[in-house]
This record gives C-alpha cells, structure tokens and sequence, in this order.
C-alpha cells in the first residue's frame, strides 16, 4: 500500500467525494466511488442502502456495475476504483472478481476496512492482488464521515 498521490489520483477522488456528498445530502453514509478507465470515469456510484432498503448497496458495487455496464462486460482489467473510505470484506471481493488491478482509498475503516485496517483480504491467495493506494485526500472523506455522524447523533438530518 501506499500514500503516494497523484494528481490524477486526487481529481478522481474528488469526483467519488462528489458523490459522498450527494449521499450524504440524501441521507445515506457519505461514501462515494468512482471506476476509471485511462482518465475517463466509466463508472459511478455512492451509498444507497437507506433508500433501496439492502445491505448491497455500496457505493463500490453500484460503480463496478455501472462500469460494466459502460463497457459490455465483468472483467475491469485496464480499470481504476477511487473510493472515498477503505472497502468492507464485501466490497473488497467485489474488487478481486472484477479484475481491477488498482484500488485508491480515501479515509481508512478501523471498523471493517478489509484492505488493511481491520484485515487484509488482498493478501489471501486468490488468483487476483490488486495495487492499492490509500489516503488520497484522507481527511476531506473522513471529514465528511465525521460531519454525518455527528448530525446523526444530534438527532439532525445528515447534509
């Protein structure tokens, strides 16, 4: 893993962070996601869970689908995901069956990060190891999940 930006990198993120925020505005867990390909976003998704009523909807899984839907198939091989906290266990799945080679983070999870904080489940041997990149604007996206909590335990509705 590493802290290495780029600047690619953060524009990416920003764009994920966009999405937090649109979460966030509609009352879900500001997590925001975007996939790229070479420097088009093919892919974008935030946190629906509240409103679609199931435990699938992460914003990670709502990118990888609507990439793969942009591109006509499951395998995200030349593909980039830029996601504003660090993917649970079934996110990071997600990630390992879709082929993406290269993973960038914002914000870790100590709750259930499982690229590294709470577990590591890139370094299992399944036959797919993604490059990760964490801390991309780390502490705007974790600020935006500090911003929600705090709304959230005051009894306000979360912006």
């Amino acid at each position: 893993m590493s802290g290495e930006n780029t600047a690619l990198d953060e524009r990416f993120m920003r764009e994920a962070i966009a999405l937090a925020r649109e979460a966030a505005a509609a009352g879900e867990v500001p997590v925001g996601a975007v996939v790229v390909r070479g420097e088009e976003i093919v892919g974008r998704g935030r946190n629906r869970r509240e409103a679609d009523r199931t435990a699938l909807a992460h914003a990670e899984l709502e990118a990888i689908a609507d990439a793969c839907r942009t591109l006509g198939g499951w395998r995200l091989w030349q593909c980039t995901l830029y996601v504003t906290l660090e993917p649970c266990p079934m996110c990071a799945g997600a990630v390992v069956n879709a082929r993406l080679p290269r993973l960038v983070y914002g914000a870790a999870d100590p709750k259930a990060g499982s690229c590294g904080s709470l577990v590591d489940l890139f370094s299992f041997p399944y036959n797919h190891h993604p490059a990760v990149t964490s801390g991309v604007l780390a502490d705007e996206c974790a600020q935006l999940l500090r911003d929600f909590f705090r709304a959230l335990r005051r009894g306000a509705a979360p912006r």
